[in-house]
């Protein structure tokens, strides 16, 4: 049998401090085969003078038969992996948090029908949708306001309502899964999504912008498009929903 190759990792371990990327990279190490010689750096001295040894200005540090690798992504590198563009746009989060609110209203119609196919799962998939995007608005709402000015017609007119925005559509969202109160969240939902889809269909469809979205935060790489103007929509739709069934039950 042919001998396990052997790496050996650098990495700051102290009492206060244990590197995530040297974790992960001996991790890596490890799962590819590697035998790995782990030599912990336990003091802030210790971890200076091997930058300095090595003119390398980071911690972890890779060797593999006697060559320097580098860091966790230049090891991702070495060993053919992808690595995480953390200015890459990407549609990520924005999936992730439609398929969790949808599992959420499906597991609540279960909950309270006995079944997740329900009319009121769909109701629901579209009011949590709203709630948790508002929640991912209000984490930085200085922010989400300030990215929102790049293509909201009516924010461009008057700025406060990037700040006021997050807060109507958290607000007709929890009215909207409650079901009470359809006479604010209904008019409420209608007119944030109206201007919202406009907003999106004209900067990205007519004026051809590559902007990012703010729809989960003012720090996301979401690129806008399709799925924002999905927002927008689904508001919209439940909006009409909403009026509709309400006026149904008038007659």
């Amino acid at each position: 049998m042919s001998a396990r190759p052997t790496a050996t990792i650098h990495r700051m371990v102290m009492p206060g401090h244990v590197c995530p990327y040297g974790i992960k990279a001996k991790y890596l190490l490890e799962r590819k085969g590697y035998a790995v010689e782990d030599r912990h750096l336990t003091t802030r001295a210790e971890t200076d003078a091997f930058k300095a040894a090595h003119d390398v200005k980071t911690t972890p540090q890779i060797f593999i038969g006697g060559e320097r690798i580098g860091g966790h992504d230049d090891l991702r590198r070495f060993l053919g992996l992808r690595v995480r563009d953390p200015k890459a746009l990407t549609y990520a989060p924005v999936i992730a948090l439609f398929a969790i609110t949808f599992l959420m209203a499906l597991a609540a119609s279960q909950a309270a029908f006995g079944s997740p196919f329900t009319i009121r799962a769909g109701e629901w998939f579209i009011a949590f949708s709203m709630a948790v995007l508002a929640l991912m608005k209000l984490r930085d709402v200085d922010s989400f306001a300030t990215m929102f000015l790049n293509y909201d017609l009516l924010a461009r007119r008057w700025p406060p309502y990037g700040y006021v925005y997050p807060f109507a559509e958290g607000l007709a969202g929890l009215l909207m899964i409650a079901g009470v109160l359809n006479w604010l969240s209904v008019p409420l939902a209608l007119f944030i999504g109206t201007i919202g889809a406009v907003s999106v269909f004209k900067a990205v469809y007519l004026d051809k912008r590559e902007l990012k979205c703010a729809c989960v935060g003012g720090d996301s790489n979401v690129p806008l498009g399709f799925l924002s103007l999905t927002e927008n929509l689904m508001m919209i739709a439940m909006g009409i929903w909403m009026m509709l069934g309400a006026g149904a039950m008038a007659m």
